[in-house]
């Protein structure tokens, strides 16, 4: 640049103020040359969302899924379901953050304890049987999904198939944690699953050790009052799945095999427990409830003379998801850790 410079003022063809610009403007390039030398070029915007589920939450599926459900059903799920029913599955949508566009419910009955989340979420009633599809159409779901085999039965899967892709279980129920992972890899919220199963995992392991000091090798009973009658709760499904399976509490010898026992007065005596949880069913069994502790032979039983008698609530005690089995393990610690 000099060089040039020099020869250009010696030939008389630019004056001096030029020059000096000319000599500027050169150092100017030359050191944005210089610093650009070698450096990697800006990175562009990320579009992966491979880190999105840091917060909790799942990025919607790029693509509709094509899978299999419990039936054996090939199943096209939309990409980013927006409008879902899942009669009896609401539990576990709201612990995905999913509202249905509608509700189970039996008769006047529902599910209470999931009401102030599901405010205005109109409901369904499923007292005799699954809803027609004509009326599920005035709904216009994207995906349906089945909560059990009666609920698919009777040719209503292919009715439903029809309207919107539908998923079927076999028995939701039987296995809440297996059926919340399923919900959230079909929905798309795959971490806030992971997040739900963690959380609830802490708080049963947490319950358990505080248990284990205040009440290992107890036995609890569950009884329920319904307008069909008295029952033992066993330990495959609602309440008596978190007592015996999760919280490791002992089950009386009547469903130590089996899913429930009919209970009458001349069965009390054989409940062999330290404690009894008591689910007055819609409000149904109070004339049972007063019938039977009103009772000599109830009021002679280990569990009733020590006070250890507890009446807890039906809306979750009865309810099948981990919303309604934080409650219980909620319960379950307050009645027996003193």
């Amino acid at each position: 640049m000099r060089d040039m410079l020099h020869r250009l003022r010696l030939a008389g063809r630019l004056p001096m103020s030029v020059l000096l610009c000319l000599v500027v403007a050169g150092g100017l390039v030359a050191g944005c040359g210089t610093a650009n030398k070698g450096a990697a070029p800006a990175p562009e915007a990320n579009t992966n969302d491979k880190s999105a589920a840091a917060d909790g939450k799942s990025p919607a599926p790029a693509q509709e899924q094509v899978v299999k459900d419990e039936l054996g059903h090939e199943v096209k799920v939309p990409a980013a379901p927006q409008r879902v029913f899942a009669p009896y599955l609401e539990d576990s949508l709201l612990k995905l953050g999913i509202k249905p566009v509608a509700q189970w419910s039996s008769g006047t009955q529902g599910q209470d304890y999931l009401q102030q989340e599901l405010s205005g979420v109109p409901r369904l009633d499923f007292s005799g049987g699954p809803p027609s599809p004509e009326v599920l159409m005035a709904y216009n779901p994207d995906l349906i999904i089945l909560q059990n085999n009666s609920y698919s039965g009777n040719g209503n899967y292919e009715k439903y198939a029809k309207i919107a892709p539908t998923y079927a279980f076999t028995n939701a129920s039987g296995d809440v944690e297996k059926s919340l992972a399923t919900l959230g890899s079909l929905l798309g919220k795959t971490a806030e699953a992971e997040q739900a199963l963690k959380a609830y995992r802490q708080k049963v392991q947490e319950a358990k050790e505080k248990l284990d000091q205040a009440a290992k090798g107890k036995k609890v009973a569950v009884i329920r009052f319904a307008a069909r009658g008295v029952s033992l709760m066993g330990g495959n499904y609602m309440s008596g799945q978190v007592l015996y399976q999760k919280l490791g509490l002992g089950k009386p010898k009547l469903v130590e095999k089996e899913n429930s026992a009919a209970i009458s007065l001349e069965i009390l005596p054989q409940l062999d427990v330290d404690y009894i949880f008591i689910i007055n069913q819609y409000g149904q069994g109070t004339e049972r409830i007063k019938e039977i502790t009103d009772s000599p032979i109830w009021k002679a039983m280990p569990a009733v003379k020590q006070g250890q008698v507890f009446e807890v609530s039906d809306k979750y005690w009865l309810g099948n998801g981990l919303i309604a089995y934080e409650k219980i393990i909620d319960d379950t610690v307050k009645h027996l850790v003193k």
